[in-house]
């Protein structure tokens, strides 16, 4: 069973297709968008959860933070996001 991958996000952020389109390459079919721009008052939730973080996206995998965009492409050429995704 694949990890399940929440992402907090906008619809016109660049950052946030970036990182989706990485999730999707990497077999992610399931990912669960929250779209903050949509529903604001997922905000509060999305920066409690990411430690203070405020800006997007903001990914989780198996429940645990990894940060944005750039993170999650570090993670890649790392070779631990497949990994954490299986």
């Amino acid at each position: 069973m694949a990890a399940h991958v929440v992402m907090y996000a906008k619809r016109t952020c660049p950052y946030c297709h970036r990182a989706e389109r990485l999730l999707r390459e990497r077999g992610v079919n399931d990912l669960e968008l929250i779209f903050i721009d949509q529903d604001p008052s997922r905000r509060p939730e999305m920066i409690e959860r990411a430690n203070g973080r405020t800006t997007v996206p903001q990914i989780f995998i198996g429940g645990q933070h990894v940060g944005g965009s750039d993170d999650l492409a570090a993670l890649d050429r790392a070779g631990k996001l497949s990994p954490m995704l299986a």
